[in-house]
């Protein structure tokens, strides 16, 4: 019957496209980039490290993937020998590879080219041809997998786009950065910041948390951490709007929100409700709203539909398909072709799963997503919040007013690892019970681990009104929330 039976395609029939194809390469473009190196090694040398690292197999050709290794070898060398024809030689010999080449086909690799002022162009070009030589390869691969019928469908597509993209970061060069690099760059970027013209990371709008942490950094992962009903989202919400919302920054950030627990409507809702300073419990109870709550809701959906927000409300999610939602959101490129999103927050990890089959036990399974999760941060080199769930132990203390440990991380001490920083969000929920539109109670955010920087505790209020945390005194005007003013 038609459409049953094997529809896997004959060996034929899968190798046809390619027969008689010829990988991308360049015989000439390699001469030229190792006669420049031969010709002037002081500056083309390192031109060409910088773009290829020591992987010989941008070359094509196997005996210029060896003459590449020696000049590199000659190079780093202790002895300070010059990189010319007869150490090359010598070299080659030393290593067994003499008989691959002779002296008239060194000296007219060395006269290959008459100048060397495009070897910047000529690397490039080599590199281009190495990747599209790569990209063969994974596609390949990753066609031959797809008619494994034990293969999962997620599985291959977010390793093929993990492929994909570390093809895409290798083409901007080596990895590794000498120390003499390195430390000038700092240098710049700390005085860069001592003269307040760069920001350490993105600010919170909470200045005393920042202070201790330093704004949410780049390639960190920052875990907000509480019991249940004590406000993480809330908290996260507020910090959102802090930073994306046009009105209340002078340098509004791209979000992207990962909701597994509420919807994008329920999200939104709440936003307009704390903007306008109205509760959302008004809606459910008839002739409470009045026309000058309606006013500020107005008022508030013209300040929030500026925002570049971005709500993404699918429930059980995998950490790899919001590692490949993330990564393709930061691929596409905005307006003013910078990347669409600046910072990730999900809410929250231990609604999260890893890939079917791909840990034993949750403890495991927790430990993947966490670790997943900082490796999209360092990946992408972009804060993401995390929000997580405490376990019960802090609840089995008699004190109401017993404060979260690092210990009370539910489900896996991977989390506390990998993160950051890790802050719980504090506060006794039978304070906030039935108080009036105005009234706030006690709440703090307690930074118990901080890797680049200082722990402490940073008191806040709350006001369940309008679901708002906001500075506690003593605080400067302009450390408060618009709202709360």
């Amino acid at each position: 019957m038609p459409g049953q039976g094997n529809h896997k395609p004959s060996a034929d029939v899968q190798t046809a496209f390619l027969q008689n194809k010829t990988q991308p390469a360049s015989v000439e473009l390699e001469r030229a980039v190792l006669s420049a190196m031969l010709r002037d090694p002081e500056f083309c040398i390192p031109t060409a490290v910088s773009m290829f690292g020591n992987q010989a197999e941008v070359f094509f050709t196997a005996t210029h993937r060896e003459l590449f290794k020696a000049i590199l070898k000659i190079s780093e060398s202790q002895s300070e020998k010059a990189v010319d024809l007869v150490n090359l030689t010598y070299e080659l010999r030393k290593d067994g590879k003499g008989d691959m080449f002779d002296e008239v086909a060194l000296a007219e690799l060395y006269s290959a080219v008459a100048t060397t002022a495009n070897i910047e162009t000529w690397c490039q070009s080599l590199r281009d041809l190495y990747s599209l030589r790569k990209m063969i390869g994974v596609c390949n691969e990753s066609l031959l997998r797809c008619y494994d019928p034990t293969a999962s469908a997620a599985k291959l597509i977010e390793e093929f786009e993990t492929s994909v993209y570390k093809i895409r970061e290798s083409g901007k060069g080596t990895t590794y950065q000498s120390i003499k690099n390195c430390v000038r760059k700092e240098f710049e970027y700390l005085h860069a910041v001592y003269e307040n013209r760069v920001e350490v990371g993105i600010s919170s709008g909470f200045t005393q948390m920042d202070k201790l942490t330093g704004g949410l950094k780049p390639g960190e992962m920052f875990v907000l951490a509480a019991r249940p009903s004590i406000g993480k989202t809330a908290f996260a919400l507020n910090i959102i709007r802090n930073i994306a919302f046009p009105h209340r920054t002078p340098n509004p950030k791209k979000v992207v929100f990962f909701s597994l627990e509420m919807t994008a409507e329920q999200i939104t809702r709440r936003l307009l409700c704390t903007e306008a300073d109205v509760s959302e419990g008004d809606f459910r109870v008839k002739d409470r709203l009045q026309s000058a709550d309606l006013n500020r809701l107005a008022q508030a959906v013209d300040r929030i539909r500026k925002a570049k927000l971005y709500i993404d409300p699918t429930p059980g999610l995998t950490v790899m398909e919001l590692r490949a939602r993330a990564r393709r959101m930061y691929m596409t490129k905005d307006e003013d072709n910078t990347p669409m999103i600046d910072m990730i927050v999900i809410d929250y990890l231990q609604l999260m799963h890893a890939d079917v089959g791909a840990a034993d036990g949750r403890q495991n399974e927790v430990a993947m997503i966490s670790g997943g999760l900082k490796a999209l941060a360092k990946e992408l080199n972009i804060p993401v919040l995390v929000l997580a769930q405490l376990n019960r132990e802090i609840d089995k203390n008699a004190r109401p007013d017993a404060k979260p440990k690092l210990s009370h991380l539910r489900e896996s001490g991977a989390i506390e690892q990998d993160a950051d920083v890790v802050a719980f969000l504090h506060r006794n929920r039978d304070e906030a019970k039935d108080l009036p539109r105005g009234q706030s109670t006690k709440a703090e955010v307690i930074i118990e681990k901080n890797r680049n920087g200082q722990i402490g505790v940073v008191n806040l209020l709350f006001f369940p009104y309008r679901t708002e945390f906001c500075p506690a005194s003593p605080h400067s005007e302009d450390e408060m929330p618009a709202s709360a003013k």
